[in-house]
Protein backbone atom coordinates (compact mmCIF):
# COMPACT_ATOMS: atom_id res chain seq x y z
CA UNK A 1 0.00 0.00 0.00
CA UNK A 2 1.48 2.96 -1.33
CA UNK A 3 1.51 5.85 1.54
CA UNK A 4 -0.27 8.50 -1.27
CA UNK A 5 -3.97 9.87 -0.60
CA UNK A 6 -6.08 8.53 -3.76
CA UNK A 7 -5.82 5.08 -4.03
CA UNK A 8 -8.70 3.86 -5.73
CA UNK A 9 -9.12 3.23 -9.48
CA UNK A 10 -12.51 3.09 -10.92
CA UNK A 11 -13.35 -0.44 -12.09
CA UNK A 12 -15.42 0.86 -14.82
CA UNK A 13 -12.96 2.64 -16.54
CA UNK A 14 -10.82 -0.52 -16.44
CA UNK A 15 -13.01 -3.13 -18.00
CA UNK A 16 -11.81 -3.25 -21.11
CA UNK A 17 -8.03 -2.76 -20.14
CA UNK A 18 -8.58 -5.78 -17.98
CA UNK A 19 -9.43 -7.56 -21.03
CA UNK A 20 -6.87 -7.32 -22.79
CA UNK A 21 -4.45 -8.92 -19.40
CA UNK A 22 -2.98 -12.63 -19.31
CA UNK A 23 -3.17 -13.78 -16.04
CA UNK A 24 -0.46 -16.66 -14.83
CA UNK A 25 -3.45 -18.43 -12.98
CA UNK A 26 -3.52 -21.88 -11.88
CA UNK A 27 -5.83 -23.14 -14.29
CA UNK A 28 -5.48 -26.75 -15.27
CA UNK A 29 -6.74 -28.00 -18.54
CA UNK A 30 -6.57 -30.94 -20.50
CA UNK A 31 -3.60 -31.09 -23.04
CA UNK A 32 -4.39 -29.20 -26.39
CA UNK A 33 -2.15 -29.00 -29.59
CA UNK A 34 -0.72 -25.19 -30.01
CA UNK A 35 -2.63 -23.46 -32.97
CA UNK A 36 -0.57 -23.33 -36.10
CA UNK A 37 -2.15 -20.65 -37.02
CA UNK A 38 -0.66 -17.68 -38.83
CA UNK A 39 0.15 -15.00 -35.66
CA UNK A 40 -0.90 -11.42 -35.98
CA UNK A 41 1.91 -8.85 -35.94
CA UNK A 42 2.09 -6.42 -33.19
CA UNK A 43 -0.38 -3.76 -34.83
CA UNK A 44 0.00 -0.08 -34.32
CA UNK A 45 -3.67 -0.31 -32.89
CA UNK A 46 -1.97 -2.73 -29.93
CA UNK A 47 0.58 -0.57 -29.18
CA UNK A 48 -1.50 2.81 -28.57
CA UNK A 49 -3.64 0.42 -26.45
CA UNK A 50 -0.75 -1.15 -24.71
CA UNK A 51 0.91 2.21 -24.09
CA UNK A 52 -2.09 3.47 -22.57
CA UNK A 53 -2.55 0.74 -20.21
CA UNK A 54 1.03 0.98 -19.13
CA UNK A 55 1.24 3.65 -16.83
CA UNK A 56 -1.72 2.17 -14.91
CA UNK A 57 -0.62 -1.43 -14.39
CA UNK A 58 2.60 0.26 -13.07
CA UNK A 59 0.79 2.54 -10.58
CA UNK A 60 -1.54 -0.99 -9.89
CA UNK A 61 1.53 -3.55 -9.40
CA UNK A 62 4.18 -1.39 -7.26
CA UNK A 63 5.50 -0.02 -10.06
CA UNK A 64 8.86 -1.21 -12.48
CA UNK A 65 12.27 -1.75 -11.00
CA UNK A 66 15.22 -0.55 -12.35
CA UNK A 67 18.46 -2.13 -11.64
CA UNK A 68 20.62 -5.80 -12.68
CA UNK A 69 17.81 -7.50 -11.78
CA UNK A 70 15.20 -5.94 -14.30
CA UNK A 71 17.81 -5.47 -16.64
CA UNK A 72 18.10 -9.63 -16.34
CA UNK A 73 14.65 -9.69 -17.01
CA UNK A 74 14.02 -7.91 -19.76
CA UNK A 75 16.65 -9.60 -21.60
CA UNK A 76 14.98 -13.26 -20.82
CA UNK A 77 11.72 -12.19 -22.17
CA UNK A 78 12.54 -10.11 -25.04
CA UNK A 79 14.71 -13.24 -26.02
CA UNK A 80 11.66 -15.57 -25.82
CA UNK A 81 8.77 -12.95 -27.03
CA UNK A 82 10.95 -12.83 -30.43
CA UNK A 83 9.73 -16.53 -30.52
CA UNK A 84 6.15 -15.96 -30.62
CA UNK A 85 6.20 -14.27 -34.28
CA UNK A 86 4.43 -10.93 -32.95
CA UNK A 87 7.68 -9.55 -34.08
CA UNK A 88 11.24 -9.98 -34.80
CA UNK A 89 12.80 -6.80 -33.27
CA UNK A 90 13.70 -7.58 -29.63
CA UNK A 91 12.56 -3.32 -29.13
CA UNK A 92 9.07 -3.55 -29.73
CA UNK A 93 8.59 -5.18 -26.28
CA UNK A 94 8.61 -4.08 -22.94
CA UNK A 95 9.78 -6.44 -20.49
CA UNK A 96 8.84 -4.98 -16.72
CA UNK A 97 10.05 -6.44 -13.68
CA UNK A 98 7.14 -5.44 -11.09
CA UNK A 99 7.87 -4.47 -7.65
CA UNK A 100 5.09 -6.79 -6.24
CA UNK A 101 4.61 -9.54 -3.84
CA UNK A 102 2.38 -11.71 -5.43
CA UNK A 103 2.99 -14.21 -8.04
CA UNK A 104 1.88 -12.80 -11.05
CA UNK A 105 2.52 -12.18 -14.47
CA UNK A 106 0.59 -11.27 -17.29
CA UNK A 107 0.96 -9.31 -20.78
CA UNK A 108 -1.29 -7.02 -23.08
CA UNK A 109 -1.55 -6.54 -26.82
CA UNK A 110 1.40 -4.17 -27.40
CA UNK A 111 4.47 -6.04 -26.73
CA UNK A 112 4.26 -5.52 -22.81
CA UNK A 113 5.21 -8.35 -20.46
CA UNK A 114 4.86 -8.26 -16.92
CA UNK A 115 6.53 -10.69 -14.09
CA UNK A 116 6.42 -9.80 -10.22
CA UNK A 117 9.66 -10.15 -8.18
CA UNK A 118 7.66 -12.07 -5.85
CA UNK A 119 7.13 -14.71 -8.82
CA UNK A 120 10.83 -14.58 -10.10
CA UNK A 121 12.24 -15.41 -7.01
CA UNK A 122 10.10 -18.29 -6.36
CA UNK A 123 12.02 -19.58 -10.12
CA UNK A 124 15.14 -21.73 -10.04
CA UNK A 125 16.59 -21.12 -13.36
CA UNK A 126 16.22 -18.76 -16.52
CA UNK A 127 14.20 -21.49 -18.64
CA UNK A 128 11.77 -21.02 -15.80
CA UNK A 129 11.67 -17.21 -16.15
CA UNK A 130 11.73 -17.88 -19.73
CA UNK A 131 8.89 -20.35 -19.84
CA UNK A 132 6.54 -18.17 -17.67
CA UNK A 133 7.21 -14.54 -19.98
CA UNK A 134 6.77 -17.36 -22.83
CA UNK A 135 3.64 -18.26 -21.78
CA UNK A 136 1.78 -14.77 -21.43
CA UNK A 137 3.34 -13.92 -24.78
CA UNK A 138 1.43 -17.01 -25.81
CA UNK A 139 -2.02 -15.97 -24.81
CA UNK A 140 -1.34 -12.50 -26.90
CA UNK A 141 -0.05 -14.30 -29.90
CA UNK A 142 -3.25 -16.68 -30.08
CA UNK A 143 -5.48 -13.59 -29.39
CA UNK A 144 -7.14 -14.58 -25.91
CA UNK A 145 -8.01 -11.42 -25.01
CA UNK A 146 -10.02 -10.85 -28.04
CA UNK A 147 -11.66 -13.78 -27.91
CA UNK A 148 -12.64 -13.32 -24.31
CA UNK A 149 -13.38 -9.43 -24.59
CA UNK A 150 -16.99 -9.83 -25.02
CA UNK A 151 -18.07 -12.15 -21.83
CA UNK A 152 -15.68 -9.72 -19.67
CA UNK A 153 -17.27 -6.55 -20.73
CA UNK A 154 -20.38 -8.43 -20.16
CA UNK A 155 -19.26 -8.45 -16.35
CA UNK A 156 -17.39 -6.82 -13.41
CA UNK A 157 -13.79 -7.68 -13.62
CA UNK A 158 -13.12 -8.89 -10.63
CA UNK A 159 -9.82 -8.92 -8.27
CA UNK A 160 -9.57 -12.26 -6.39
CA UNK A 161 -11.18 -10.79 -3.31
CA UNK A 162 -14.04 -9.58 -5.11
CA UNK A 163 -14.75 -13.35 -6.68
CA UNK A 164 -14.37 -14.82 -3.56
CA UNK A 165 -17.14 -12.54 -2.06
CA UNK A 166 -19.59 -11.63 -4.53
CA UNK A 167 -19.91 -15.56 -4.96
CA UNK A 168 -19.50 -16.83 -1.48
CA UNK A 169 -21.82 -13.95 0.57
CA UNK A 170 -22.98 -11.54 -1.95
CA UNK A 171 -24.14 -13.37 -4.99
CA UNK A 172 -25.05 -11.70 -8.36
CA UNK A 173 -27.62 -9.12 -6.64
CA UNK A 174 -26.78 -5.00 -6.23
CA UNK A 175 -25.74 -6.02 -2.88
CA UNK A 176 -23.05 -7.95 -4.76
CA UNK A 177 -22.21 -5.06 -6.98
CA UNK A 178 -21.62 -3.22 -4.08
CA UNK A 179 -19.19 -5.99 -3.00
CA UNK A 180 -17.49 -5.61 -5.96
CA UNK A 181 -17.00 -2.40 -5.86
CA UNK A 182 -15.42 -2.75 -2.36
CA UNK A 183 -13.23 -5.58 -3.56
CA UNK A 184 -12.39 -4.68 -6.93
CA UNK A 185 -9.32 -3.39 -6.21
CA UNK A 186 -5.57 -4.44 -4.96
CA UNK A 187 -2.90 -6.79 -6.17
CA UNK A 188 -4.53 -8.55 -8.28
CA UNK A 189 -7.48 -6.57 -10.26
CA UNK A 190 -6.33 -7.02 -13.81
CA UNK A 191 -5.63 -10.70 -13.94
CA UNK A 192 -8.16 -12.11 -16.28
CA UNK A 193 -9.33 -15.68 -15.88
CA UNK A 194 -9.26 -17.50 -18.84
CA UNK A 195 -10.74 -20.53 -19.86
CA UNK A 196 -8.73 -24.14 -19.26
CA UNK A 197 -7.86 -24.66 -22.94
CA UNK A 198 -6.08 -21.03 -23.30
CA UNK A 199 -4.26 -21.48 -20.28
CA UNK A 200 -3.09 -25.50 -21.78
CA UNK A 201 -2.90 -23.59 -25.20
CA UNK A 202 -0.71 -20.41 -23.45
CA UNK A 203 1.58 -23.28 -21.81
CA UNK A 204 2.02 -25.62 -24.89
CA UNK A 205 3.54 -22.25 -26.69
CA UNK A 206 5.28 -20.81 -24.37
CA UNK A 207 6.79 -24.60 -24.46
CA UNK A 208 6.94 -24.00 -28.17
CA UNK A 209 8.85 -20.65 -27.52
CA UNK A 210 11.36 -22.63 -24.81
CA UNK A 211 12.27 -24.77 -27.50
CA UNK A 212 12.80 -22.14 -30.33
CA UNK A 213 14.91 -20.36 -27.94
CA UNK A 214 17.46 -23.09 -26.85
CA UNK A 215 15.76 -23.93 -23.13
CA UNK A 216 14.80 -26.96 -21.61
CA UNK A 217 11.06 -27.13 -22.57
CA UNK A 218 10.37 -29.20 -19.38
CA UNK A 219 10.75 -26.11 -17.31
CA UNK A 220 7.23 -25.07 -18.14
CA UNK A 221 6.37 -27.87 -16.07
CA UNK A 222 8.52 -27.36 -13.30
CA UNK A 223 7.87 -23.67 -12.84
CA UNK A 224 4.17 -25.05 -12.57
CA UNK A 225 5.08 -27.62 -9.78
CA UNK A 226 6.15 -24.26 -8.07
CA UNK A 227 3.73 -22.19 -8.06
CA UNK A 228 1.34 -25.15 -6.91
CA UNK A 229 3.19 -25.76 -4.03
CA UNK A 230 3.62 -22.27 -2.78
CA UNK A 231 0.18 -21.53 -3.26
CA UNK A 232 -0.73 -24.98 -1.07
CA UNK A 233 1.93 -24.05 1.31
CA UNK A 234 0.30 -20.61 1.65
CA UNK A 235 -3.16 -21.98 1.88
CA UNK A 236 -1.72 -24.12 4.81
CA UNK A 237 0.00 -21.05 6.71
CA UNK A 238 -3.49 -18.90 5.72
CA UNK A 239 -5.09 -21.97 8.16
CA UNK A 240 -7.38 -22.90 4.91
CA UNK A 241 -5.52 -26.27 4.65
CA UNK A 242 -3.83 -27.90 1.75
CA UNK A 243 -6.29 -27.22 -0.53
CA UNK A 244 -6.59 -24.84 -3.91
CA UNK A 245 -7.42 -21.08 -2.68
CA UNK A 246 -10.84 -20.17 -3.29
CA UNK A 247 -10.24 -17.83 -6.49
CA UNK A 248 -9.09 -20.93 -8.21
CA UNK A 249 -11.86 -23.30 -6.83
CA UNK A 250 -13.21 -24.01 -10.21
CA UNK A 251 -10.22 -25.84 -11.46
CA UNK A 252 -9.29 -27.50 -8.53
CA UNK A 253 -6.50 -29.77 -10.07
CA UNK A 254 -3.51 -27.43 -10.97
CA UNK A 255 -1.92 -30.97 -10.77
CA UNK A 256 -3.35 -32.16 -14.32
CA UNK A 257 -1.26 -28.83 -16.00
CA UNK A 258 1.72 -29.55 -14.60
CA UNK A 259 1.43 -33.10 -16.18
CA UNK A 260 0.30 -31.80 -19.36
CA UNK A 261 3.02 -29.85 -19.38
CA UNK A 262 5.56 -32.34 -18.70
CA UNK A 263 3.96 -34.17 -21.48
CA UNK A 264 4.45 -32.15 -24.19
CA UNK A 265 7.71 -31.43 -23.11
CA UNK A 266 8.71 -34.87 -23.35
CA UNK A 267 11.37 -36.78 -20.51
CA UNK A 268 14.21 -36.33 -22.01
CA UNK A 269 16.51 -33.08 -21.22
CA UNK A 270 17.40 -30.90 -24.21
CA UNK A 271 18.92 -27.56 -23.92
CA UNK A 272 19.90 -24.87 -21.39
CA UNK A 273 18.23 -24.31 -18.01
CA UNK A 274 21.34 -21.41 -16.83
CA UNK A 275 20.52 -22.38 -13.12
CA UNK A 276 23.23 -20.57 -12.33
CA UNK A 277 23.26 -17.69 -14.16
CA UNK A 278 20.01 -17.00 -13.10
CA UNK A 279 20.86 -17.23 -9.10
CA UNK A 280 23.83 -14.73 -9.79
CA UNK A 281 21.49 -12.65 -11.60
CA UNK A 282 18.43 -12.48 -9.01
CA UNK A 283 20.35 -12.36 -5.94
CA UNK A 284 19.01 -9.33 -3.53
CA UNK A 285 15.49 -9.23 -5.32
CA UNK A 286 13.08 -7.85 -2.16
CA UNK A 287 11.19 -10.86 -0.96
CA UNK A 288 7.40 -10.18 0.33
CA UNK A 289 6.26 -6.52 1.06
CA UNK A 290 8.29 -3.86 0.57
CA UNK A 291 8.47 -1.73 3.34
CA UNK A 292 7.83 1.45 1.21
CA UNK A 293 4.75 -0.20 0.58
CA UNK A 294 4.11 -1.30 4.44
CA UNK A 295 4.89 -4.91 5.55
CA UNK A 296 2.63 -7.21 6.43
CA UNK A 297 3.59 -10.09 9.29
CA UNK A 298 1.36 -11.99 10.47
CA UNK A 299 -1.76 -10.52 11.08
CA UNK A 300 -0.27 -7.33 11.92
CA UNK A 301 0.36 -4.71 9.31
CA UNK A 302 2.86 -2.22 9.46
CA UNK A 303 3.81 0.90 7.58
CA UNK A 304 6.83 2.72 8.73
CA UNK A 305 6.36 5.95 6.00
CA UNK A 306 3.00 6.62 7.41
CA UNK A 307 3.80 5.51 10.91
CA UNK A 308 0.65 3.04 11.49
CA UNK A 309 -0.12 -0.34 12.14
CA UNK A 310 -3.06 -2.41 12.63
CA UNK A 311 -3.92 -6.33 13.36
CA UNK A 312 -6.65 -8.49 11.81
CA UNK A 313 -8.95 -10.81 13.70
CA UNK A 314 -8.08 -13.86 14.73
CA UNK A 315 -8.69 -16.15 11.68
CA UNK A 316 -7.76 -13.52 9.14
CA UNK A 317 -5.32 -12.49 6.98
CA UNK A 318 -4.12 -9.68 5.47
CA UNK A 319 -2.45 -8.84 1.61
CA UNK A 320 -0.96 -5.91 0.88
CA UNK A 321 -1.32 -4.40 -2.25
CA UNK A 322 -0.25 -1.44 -4.39
CA UNK A 323 -3.19 0.37 -3.46
CA UNK A 324 -4.96 -1.11 -0.25
CA UNK A 325 -4.52 -4.24 2.24
CA UNK A 326 -6.87 -6.64 1.80
CA UNK A 327 -8.38 -8.59 4.77
CA UNK A 328 -9.93 -12.15 4.18
CA UNK A 329 -11.49 -14.91 5.86
CA UNK A 330 -13.82 -17.33 5.98
CA UNK A 331 -16.75 -15.32 7.44
CA UNK A 332 -16.30 -11.72 5.70
CA UNK A 333 -13.75 -9.79 3.93
CA UNK A 334 -12.74 -6.20 3.98
CA UNK A 335 -9.55 -4.17 2.53
CA UNK A 336 -7.99 -0.76 4.22
CA UNK A 337 -7.50 2.48 2.15
CA UNK A 338 -7.24 6.03 1.47
CA UNK A 339 -9.08 8.62 -0.68
CA UNK A 340 -9.55 12.31 -1.22
CA UNK A 341 -10.34 13.64 1.70
CA UNK A 342 -11.64 17.16 2.62
CA UNK A 343 -11.25 17.34 6.61
CA UNK A 344 -15.03 16.10 6.81
CA UNK A 345 -14.76 12.68 8.12
CA UNK A 346 -18.23 12.23 8.36
CA UNK A 347 -18.47 12.85 4.45
CA UNK A 348 -15.88 11.14 3.98
CA UNK A 349 -17.16 7.80 5.53
CA UNK A 350 -20.64 8.88 3.23
CA UNK A 351 -18.40 8.84 -0.24
CA UNK A 352 -16.56 5.51 0.80
CA UNK A 353 -19.88 4.11 1.26
CA UNK A 354 -21.19 5.82 -2.40
CA UNK A 355 -18.07 4.42 -4.01
CA UNK A 356 -19.18 0.33 -2.90
CA UNK A 357 -21.95 1.09 -5.70
CA UNK A 358 -21.66 1.27 -9.31
CA UNK A 359 -24.50 3.72 -8.68
CA UNK A 360 -22.90 5.62 -6.18
CA UNK A 361 -26.32 5.74 -4.47
CA UNK A 362 -25.46 3.25 -1.44
CA UNK A 363 -25.44 4.96 2.17
CA UNK A 364 -24.78 4.35 6.06
CA UNK A 365 -27.81 3.15 8.00
CA UNK A 366 -26.47 4.90 11.27
CA UNK A 367 -23.07 6.95 10.95
CA UNK A 368 -21.56 7.84 14.39
CA UNK A 369 -17.80 9.51 15.55
CA UNK A 370 -15.69 8.43 18.42
CA UNK A 371 -11.96 8.47 19.08
CA UNK A 372 -9.68 5.15 18.75
CA UNK A 373 -6.19 5.84 20.34
CA UNK A 374 -6.34 9.03 19.99
CA UNK A 375 -7.48 9.49 16.89
CA UNK A 376 -10.53 10.84 15.52
CA UNK A 377 -12.86 8.71 13.73
CA UNK A 378 -15.94 7.82 12.33
CA UNK A 379 -17.94 5.19 11.10
CA UNK A 380 -20.99 3.69 9.20
CA UNK A 381 -22.72 0.90 9.16
CA UNK A 382 -25.72 -0.43 6.71
CA UNK A 383 -27.37 -3.82 6.04
CA UNK A 384 -28.59 -5.11 2.72
CA UNK A 385 -29.67 -7.89 1.42
CA UNK A 386 -28.44 -10.42 -1.65
CA UNK A 387 -30.20 -13.44 -2.96
CA UNK A 388 -32.12 -13.86 0.19
CA UNK A 389 -29.17 -13.26 2.47
CA UNK A 390 -28.42 -10.69 4.82
CA UNK A 391 -25.15 -8.84 4.89
CA UNK A 392 -23.73 -6.10 7.01
CA UNK A 393 -21.25 -3.10 5.36
CA UNK A 394 -19.08 -1.26 7.67
CA UNK A 395 -16.73 1.31 7.12
CA UNK A 396 -14.26 3.24 10.14
CA UNK A 397 -12.28 6.22 9.24
CA UNK A 398 -9.70 7.52 10.61
CA UNK A 399 -8.72 11.73 10.52
CA UNK A 400 -4.88 10.98 10.56
CA UNK A 401 -4.27 14.61 10.30
CA UNK A 402 -2.22 16.92 7.47
CA UNK A 403 -5.34 16.45 5.22
CA UNK A 404 -4.99 12.63 5.33
CA UNK A 405 -7.57 10.01 6.20
CA UNK A 406 -7.91 6.12 5.67
CA UNK A 407 -10.66 3.56 6.25
CA UNK A 408 -11.46 -0.24 6.53
CA UNK A 409 -14.59 -1.39 4.31
CA UNK A 410 -15.74 -4.12 5.64
CA UNK A 411 -18.31 -6.90 4.61
CA UNK A 412 -20.05 -9.80 6.19
CA UNK A 413 -23.00 -11.63 7.00
CA UNK A 414 -25.67 -9.79 9.38
CA UNK A 415 -25.12 -9.45 12.77
CA UNK A 416 -21.33 -10.57 12.20
CA UNK A 417 -19.85 -7.49 11.46
CA UNK A 418 -18.54 -7.36 15.38
CA UNK A 419 -16.18 -9.88 14.38
CA UNK A 420 -14.16 -6.93 12.93
CA UNK A 421 -14.65 -4.49 15.91
CA UNK A 422 -10.96 -5.35 17.63
CA UNK A 423 -9.32 -4.54 14.09
CA UNK A 424 -11.47 -1.34 14.12
CA UNK A 425 -9.99 -0.62 17.50
CA UNK A 426 -6.02 -1.68 16.92
CA UNK A 427 -4.95 0.65 14.54
CA UNK A 428 -2.76 3.32 15.90
CA UNK A 429 0.31 5.38 15.26
CA UNK A 430 3.71 4.00 15.57
CA UNK A 431 6.97 5.77 16.89
CA UNK A 432 10.14 6.11 15.01
CA UNK A 433 12.19 2.98 16.69
CA UNK A 434 9.33 1.55 15.54
CA UNK A 435 9.26 2.79 12.52
CA UNK A 436 13.09 1.63 11.79
CA UNK A 437 12.87 -1.81 13.12
CA UNK A 438 10.83 -2.62 9.69
CA UNK A 439 13.22 -4.07 7.50
CA UNK A 440 13.15 -5.91 4.01
CA UNK A 441 13.61 -9.01 3.22
CA UNK A 442 15.71 -10.10 0.76
CA UNK A 443 16.90 -12.98 -1.53
CA UNK A 444 19.62 -14.35 -0.65
CA UNK A 445 21.58 -17.37 -2.42
CA UNK A 446 24.47 -19.31 -0.95
CA UNK A 447 26.80 -22.77 -1.60
CA UNK A 448 26.03 -25.67 0.56
CA UNK A 449 28.61 -26.44 2.82
CA UNK A 450 29.79 -30.23 4.42
CA UNK A 451 27.13 -30.59 6.96
CA UNK A 452 24.29 -28.29 6.09
CA UNK A 453 20.80 -30.08 5.68
CA UNK A 454 17.56 -28.99 4.83
CA UNK A 455 16.79 -28.29 8.22
CA UNK A 456 19.46 -26.62 9.53
CA UNK A 457 19.55 -23.71 6.18
CA UNK A 458 15.76 -23.84 6.53
CA UNK A 459 16.50 -22.48 9.90
CA UNK A 460 18.19 -19.74 8.46
CA UNK A 461 15.13 -18.37 6.62
CA UNK A 462 13.65 -14.98 7.89
CA UNK A 463 10.27 -16.33 9.34
CA UNK A 464 9.11 -17.63 12.24
CA UNK A 465 5.99 -19.90 11.00
CA UNK A 466 6.98 -22.90 8.58
CA UNK A 467 10.78 -21.93 7.93
CA UNK A 468 11.86 -25.06 6.53
CA UNK A 469 8.56 -25.46 4.31
CA UNK A 470 9.36 -22.34 2.99
CA UNK A 471 12.79 -23.16 2.59
CA UNK A 472 11.98 -26.74 0.73
CA UNK A 473 9.19 -24.90 -1.50
CA UNK A 474 11.44 -21.56 -2.57
CA UNK A 475 13.89 -24.14 -4.09
CA UNK A 476 11.66 -26.76 -5.54
CA UNK A 477 12.73 -29.58 -2.58
CA UNK A 478 11.07 -32.39 -0.76
CA UNK A 479 11.58 -33.51 2.58
CA UNK A 480 13.78 -36.66 1.30
CA UNK A 481 15.82 -33.92 -0.68
CA UNK A 482 19.74 -34.36 -0.13
CA UNK A 483 21.54 -31.13 -0.51
CA UNK A 484 25.38 -31.83 -1.91
CA UNK A 485 28.23 -29.94 -0.77
CA UNK A 486 28.81 -26.90 -3.84
CA UNK A 487 24.96 -26.86 -4.39
CA UNK A 488 23.53 -23.06 -4.72
CA UNK A 489 20.13 -22.89 -2.87
CA UNK A 490 17.87 -19.68 -2.29
CA UNK A 491 17.02 -18.35 1.01
CA UNK A 492 15.05 -15.30 2.26
CA UNK A 493 17.12 -13.34 5.15
CA UNK A 494 16.67 -9.81 6.44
Amino acid sequence: MKSRNRLHLAVAGLSVLAAGVAGFAMLPGAPVRAQANAVQAISASDKKQGAEAHPQLLQEYGGGLTGPQATYVESVGKTIAVQSGLSNARGDFTVTLLNSPVNNAFAIPGGYIYVTRQLVALMNNEAELAGVLGHEVGHVAARHAAKRESAATRNTILGVLGSVLSTAVLGNSAAGQIGQRLFSTGSQLLTLKYSRSQETEADNLGITYLGRAGYDPRAMSTVLQSLANQTALDSQIAGQGNSVPEWASTHPDPASRVRAALLRAGTTATGMTNRDTFLTRVRGLTYGDDPNQGIVDGRTFTHPQLRLAFQAPAGFSLVNGATSVAISGQSGKGEFASGKYSGDLSAYVRSVFAGLSSQGQFAPDTLQTTTINGIPAAYGTARTTSNGSTVDVVVYAYDWGQGQAFHFATISQAGQAGQFDSMFRSIRRINATEASAVKARKLDVVTVKSGDTVQSLGARMAYTDRPVDRFLVLNALTASSRLVPGQKVKLIVY
